[in-house]
């Protein structure tokens, strides 16, 4: 019993270390967010601006340039990494994330529609972006069940390939668009917080802290899948509510996170492995996955604009550190037999 606590007490340790330095790396590039631009400014002047006082030439690009865009980085982020997290915990693949399986690609063709044929603009394409997200995690589980038996793999083989056919329409919407805004989606469907308004903070802010709520209530379940349905099912888990719950959870996170800053692309795939190894197994690495994706999302956006001449979305750096692990994945699943 002693040594079981021990190693309890040690896994806990562990896990309060990690989201400690998560926070100090994340307050760190949040810093950088507010200080550094095409115009630097000292650290006490940015801090006179959030206490509320005016400075010249520092409180317009504070208040509505770095502000929006520090805050959609941090909540977008964040919400990506705990989506990625349960897909991932539930189907039991890293492959499982909501930008592989096709849920980011709904959200997309969603909004890109809004935008383009309809001529929405504002929170209403956030609202009914979510809702398709939604609707495309409904047909691809109804889609995944033949003759009453689901498997976890036709799923994520159903939500590639509704991902692809979701693209190919995007992908036709941005053809018969007009130039100017053809240019400013396909920004934006790079994963870009250049578009991001303090207007949209409020309701980010909201939709996450309260489904984060929802499933941080659900971490112990979350400890008991990853050793299978029939053992949920004997400590009296009822599994087809609780993943039902999860999942929708999940999908109005990422939904809405990308109906804010676009897609942000392979930040739900690499956060829940990271903060899994980071963290260590024995307990939910769900927060620590959220702020994963959240300093992820803070570099990724500080090297995307000051490493290179010109100033790229941030979903152009994070694809990038996503396709190389995709095929470390791809090649070590293989070697394993893993289908």
């Amino acid at each position: 019993m002693t040594e079981l606590n021990y190693g309890f007490k040690k896994r806990a340790l562990r896990w309060r270390l990690v989201v400690l330095m998560l926070c100090i790396l994340g307050f760190i590039f949040v810093a950088c967010e507010l200080c550094l631009g095409s115009v630097s400014y000292p650290v006490s002047d940015v801090i006179r601006v959030l206490m509320g006082e005016t400075v010249d030439g520092v409180s317009y690009a504070v208040n509505h340039v770095r502000l929006p865009r520090m805050m959609g980085a941090v909540f977008s982020g964040f919400a990506f990494g705990v989506a990625g997290y349960v897909f991932q915990n539930l189907l039991r693949n890293p492959l499982a994330s909501p930008d592989v399986i096709g849920i980011s690609a709904g959200t997309s063709t969603a909004a890109v529609f809004l935008i383009l044929v309809v001529g929405l603009r504002g929170s209403i394409v956030s609202v009914f972006a979510m809702i398709f997200g939604i609707a495309t995690a409904v047909v691809i589980y109804r889609l995944s069940v033949i003759k009453g038996h689901f498997t976890y793999g036709r799923m994520i083989l159903i939500g590639i390939g509704i991902a692809a056919l979701l693209r190919a329409v995007t992908s036709y919407l941005l053809a018969k668009a007009a130039e100017y805004e053809a240019a400013t989606t396909m920004q934006w469907l790079s994963g870009s917080l250049n578009d991001v308004q303090m207007t949209d903070i409020p309701a980010l802010m909201a939709v996450v802290g309260v489904i984060t709520i929802i499933l941080a209530s659900l971490t112990r379940h979350m400890e008991i899948i990853p050793l299978g349905d029939d053992f949920a099912v004997a400590l009296g888990l009822n599994t087809r509510l609780t993943y039902s719950l999860m999942i929708i959870a999940a999908v109005i996170l990422v939904s809405f996170a990308t109906s804010v800053t676009g897609p942000i692309a392979s930040v739900s795939f690499l956060s829940g492995p990271i903060a899994s190894s980071l963290a260590g197994k024995g307990k939910s690495s769900l927060i620590p996955a959220g702020l994963v994706g959240t300093v992820l999302t803070l570099g990724a956006d500080l090297v995307a604009f000051h490493a290179f001449p010109v100033h790229y979305p941030v979903g152009v750096v994070t694809g990038l550190l996503g396709a190389p692990y995709m095929l470390y994945l791809l090649i070590r699943m293989n070697k394993r037999g893993v289908n």
